[in-house]
Order: structure tokens, then C-alpha cells, then sequence
């Protein structure tokens, strides 16, 4: 099964955090800080997850924490464009390989479909735990957690571009509202995922998807 794994980080994937100072060099891995903290916001959500939490999963201190990243608002961003940064590197990867639109479309809700179960679909997803708490955000957070979506919709809308332009893509009236449909299916199984429910019967799931687009 393929997981959205996330690969190492480079220093332009995500905002910098705030200097140890003048001669006092970062003492910890900051990849794997931000690992550790993107599955704690995955698991719990934002609202949830306490900087107990945060310093439980990442060995830090809460001292730490906030010298690095001014508190959990600036360590919610950091993780969540590392974790942005990971899957749309996982996408890239599985859709470079798709000889046509259709392929691509098949790859694109193939890794959703692999990523809603086992472990990997029970930690859950993090844009879509901080969609369902969005409301709540101040717009500092709100608008990084829109853009990866919207950056989502984008890619979807690339790929039946291809699949029209090939001839493998029938896609009937609006694009855009046809990517938002198949967005909030794939979504709908990643919350599907996180409470198990899409242990079984999945296998299938990637054909019957691919039949709205005949």
C-alpha cells in the first residue's frame, strides 16, 4: 500500500522559524520536528492539540517550541505546508508516470483510495481535519489551509485539461464543479478512513469513479 509519506525538507518548503540567536545554532532536527507535529494535527486537529501534545510528540520543551515557532499557531503553519510540501511531491511523482489524462486521473484518486486505509487512513488527513475546523481559524491560518485546497482543485483541473485534450476524459458540463465533486468524494473517504471505515470493499472504488468521466 503507498502511504503520503513525507520526503526530507528543504529550508524553502516552509516559513523559517525564529532563530536560536546570535551564535547559538538550532539544537534539534527540524524534518523531524515537524514530522512528529504534522501527525499530532493530523490525529487530533488543530483546535485539539495542545502544546502538552506538541512537546510530547516532537521531545521538546514548550520553551523550545516557542523560541522556534512563537507558539502553536506558528508550529500548525510550519507543519501543515511541510506536510502540503510531502503530498504534492507523492502526486508529482505517482502522475509523471500516467501516459495520458485518464492514467493520470486513475493515479491521482488511486493514492487518495491507498491513503484512506490501514494506519495511514486512520491518522487521517491534515488539510482535511483543518477544512472541518476552518471556521473557527483566524484568517493567519484559514488562508494556507484554502490555498492547499485550492491548489488541489487546480491540479484536478490540470488533469482533465490533458484528458480532453487526449481524447481519454469526458468531462460533461463545468470542470470546476466537476473537480470540486470529485475532491469532496475523495475527501469524504479520507474522513471515511479515519474512523476505519474504509478498510473493505475499497478496491473497486477507483473504477467506479473513473466511469463519471465516460
Amino acid at each position: 500500500m503507498t502511504q503520503m509519506t513525507q520526503p526530507r525538507m528543504t529550508q524553502t518548503a516552509l516559513p523559517e522559524p525564529r532563530s536560536a540567536g546570535p551564535g547559538r545554532p538550532r539544537e534539534f532536527d527540524l524534518a523531524q520536528v515537524l514530522d512528529r507535529a504534522v501527525l499530532v494535527f493530523r490525529e487530533k486537529g488543530y483546535n485539539a492539540a495542545s502544546i502538552g501534545d506538541l512537546c510530547a510528540a516532537t521531545k521538546l520543551s514548550s520553551g523550545s517550541l516557542y523560541k522556534a515557532f512563537k507558539g502553536k499557531q506558528g508550529i500548525f503553519l510550519a507543519a501543515l505546508a511541510r506536510y502540503v510540501s510531502g503530498r504534492d511531491a507523492v502526486l508529482a511523482a505517482r502522475l509523471s508516470e500516467a501516459p495520458s489524462g485518464r492514467a493520470e486521473l486513475r493515479a491521482f484518486i488511486s493514492v487518495y483510495v491507498e491513503a484512506s486505509q490501514g494506519a495511514e487512513g486512520r491518522t487521517g488527513c491534515m488539510v482535511v481535519a483543518a477544512l472541518a475546523e476552518i471556521t473557527t481559524f483566524d484568517p493567519a491560518l484559514s488562508e494556507p489551509v484554502r490555498q492547499a485546497y485550492g491548489r488541489l482543485e487546480a491540479r484536478i483541473l490540470g488533469i482533465f485539461a490533458r484528458g480532453q485534450a487526449d481524447g481519454t476524459l469526458r468531462v460533461c458540463g463545468d470542470p470546476v464543479t466537476r473537480a470540486r465533486l470529485l475532491l469532496y468524494t475523495l475527501q469524504g473517504m479520507r474522513l471515511a478512513g479515519k474512523v476505519g471505515c474504509a478498510e473493505a470493499g475499497t478496491a473497486h472504488l477507483v473504477d467506479e469513479v473513473l466511469q463519471l468521466f465516460d
